[in-house]
């Protein structure tokens, strides 16, 4: 994939603007006629725009007005509508590209196909499998469709790391392999983690996800992990599984991550059903379940009946919930990075359509419409600065784009159906993406019937 420097960008658009202008014709181009465009650079609305789309760039944005239609171009009719980045996944899960665990054979599409259709056009896997970099090259070059991946390698806990040597070589291997970060989960020693920050460093790989309890929140962030996932690092510290907390008891920990500039992946929807603090009834009356595997949901199920793990709260679970609301409303109030994210697939969060899950937990922190948009688009884009341009509107930005029916900054429901899903310059409309979901629930459904 090719990414151009700025200069490059500028110069390229300004040839084809003027080859337009010549009536050349440009072959392969795809343009978003009349439509209203959320850049995300700022909180504003451009109107009347068009969006020209040639491969998997953004090559123009300008009035409608003013920029012509190339000759034998794709129109898509954007009039009334707006046109904004893809959103990502910023803690997700990726099947295995060879799955022996009993699931259907087509589950790893299925689960790609529901990210595209939820609007996610990006996913950061938060832990690695055999032969998963190749399905990552495979989306890239087109064999099969998905999200652009970014992939963190298999787990770093206290089972694969067996000493400080042993874990620096682990750190290079990842390296090596082409991981673009590492996956840390409970149960590493806090030398055991020191190791693995300082090679980390010096191979210029990031490192991200949980706090083991032996290293705490505090270690985690001045050793440099690049997100801190969750939130649970931040609640094991401050006792905040059973005791109400104030904003002056999350002050010092906040300041901490805003001067080290840590980003967070809150998950906040998942971590309402870890905890126990959501509804089982509404969590098994989501639409979306017609799309998972039986398995899988009968798993999810268990679960709420029978809940338990480190991080169950039981009776002080609405206290625990509140300290959680609190805590993302603080950080993002002192402008720490906040990233969308929903572990999907995990317990009740489908892969795409969990956002629909986790957008009102953000907003119920206060978080505005503007900057949850941002937590899915633009501020990912920085994110992974150093591996392409995307998340604006913009040319020379990967064009990962939704049509909407409405605009987000004033109601964010309208993401949960787009208009149509473009992802890297592939243009999936409303009709194809219901078309793909009717076919999965009624594979789904077979699957029950056998």
């Amino acid at each position: 994939m090719t990414i151009f420097p700025a200069k490059l960008t500028g110069l390229f658009t300004a040839v084809f603007l003027l080859l337009l202008c010549s009536g050349v014709k440009a072959a392969g181009v795809t343009v978003f006629d009349q439509v209203h465009v959320l850049p995300m650079h700022s909180e504003q609305v451009l109107h009347n725009q068009r969006v020209l789309v040639q491969g998997d760039r953004i090559i123009a944005v300008a009035p409608a007005t003013e920029l012509a239609l190339p000759d034998g171009a794709t129109v898509i009719d954007g009039g009334g509508r707006y046109l904004m980045p893809g959103l990502a996944e910023m803690h997700g899960h990726v099947p295995p590209l060879v799955d022996f665990s009993g699931m259907p054979a087509r589950y790893l599409d299925d689960v790609l196909t529901l990210y595209l259709a939820g609007g996610v056009t990006t996913v950061r896997g938060m832990l690695g499998h055999d032969q998963q970099l190749r399905l990552k090259d495979d989306i890239a070059s087109g064999k099969r469709l998905g999200p652009t991946l970014y992939l963190a390698g298999p787990s770093f806990n206290q089972h694969t790391v067996t000493s400080a040597e042993q874990a620096r070589e682990r750190v290079r291997q990842h390296k090596k392999e082409g991981w673009d970060l590492l996956k840390i989960h409970p149960g590493l020693s806090l030398a055991h983690y020191q190791a693995i920050a300082d090679e980390a460093k010096q191979q210029g790989i990031d490192f991200a996800g949980h706090v083991p309890q032996d290293v705490g929140i505090e270690q985690a962030i001045l050793l440099g992990s690049r997100t801190i996932d969750h939130l649970d690092g931040y609640m094991a510290a401050l006792g905040g599984f059973d005791k109400a907390l104030t904003a002056a008891d999350l002050a010092p920990l906040v300041a901490l991550s805003k001067k080290h500039n840590v980003a967070v992946v809150p998950t906040q929807a998942l971590w309402q059903t870890i905890i126990g603090a959501s509804d089982a009834s509404q969590l098994q009356a989501y639409d979306e379940l017609k799309y998972m595997p039986a398995r899988v949901v009968a798993g999810w199920q268990r679960y709420v009946q029978q809940p338990g793990g480190a991080y169950y709260s039981g009776d002080s679970a609405a206290v625990h919930a509140q300290n959680r609301r609190l805590l993302l409303a603080e950080l993002h109030r002192a402008g720490v990075t906040i990233l969308m994210g929903t572990d999907a697939p995990q317990l009740y969060s489908v892969p795409g359509l969990s956002l629909r899950r986790e957008i009102p937990a953000m907003a119920s922190a206060g978080i505005s419409n503007y900057d949850i948009l941002r937590s899915g688009t633009v501020l990912v884009g920085e994110y992974f600065a150093d591996k392409d341009r995307f998340g604006q509107v913009k040319a020379g930005q990967r064009a990962d784009l939704l049509l909407l029916d409405g605009n987000p900054l004033q109601d964010l429901t309208v993401l949960y159906q787009p208009a149509g899903v473009m992802v890297r310059g592939q243009w999936l409309s409303r009709a194809e993406l219901d078309t793909k979901l009717a076919d999965i629930a009624a594979a789904r459904q077979a699957e029950n019937i056998r």
